[in-house]
């Protein structure tokens, strides 16, 4: 990162700003076309291990380009507010964001898409424990991101 005094390197800090956003976006590549899509997540950290988690249709764009290329970049920002000053040189933007890259799966056993599901469900909100039906639970593809690297950033004047 080119602003180091920017950085955010410490995991927890990172789930810190994690925590204040609402949406991450997914980024996939494959034949040199990149696509990116905004997806609601949760996460999960074990042991200095990160896993983040979406849910998703059965079918899609992203599945396709997934089954080709597995290696996805991820991003999420909030607190965003610009700072406005007379000289429009010295505008600036005050933001935290979190960027990372990891390897995407499709989570198969029940058990740990039930558990995706539930850590989804908390974190937007839901309080106690989430009913899911068998049809329901077969139309939902629940997916994962081992993280490999990820950095966080907090823009401040």
């Amino acid at each position: 990162m080119r602003r180091s005094d920017k950085e955010v390197t410490q995991l927890a800090n990172i789930l810190a700003i994690l925590d204040k956003c609402e949406i991450m976006r997914i980024g996939l590549c494959v034949d040199n076309k990149p696509y990116i899509v905004p997806l609601n997540f949760a996460y999960e950290a074990v042991d200095e291990k990160l896993s983040i988690y979406f849910h998703s249709a059965p079918e899609g764009k992203k599945l396709d380009m997934m089954a080709k290329n597995n290696f996805v970049c991820f991003e999420a920002d909030c607190s965003y507010k610009t700072i406005k000053t007379e000289l429009a040189c010295n505008w600036a933007a005050e933001f935290e964001s979190v960027i990372g890259e990891g390897k995407i799966t499709i989570l198969a056993d029940e058990a740990e898409k039930i558990h995706a599901l539930d850590l989804l469900m908390k974190r937007y909100g839901l309080e106690g424990k989430a009913y899911y039906s068998p049809h329901g639970l077969s139309r939902v593809t629940v997916l994962q991101v081992s993280v490999t690297s990820i950095t966080g950033k907090i823009g401040k004047r």
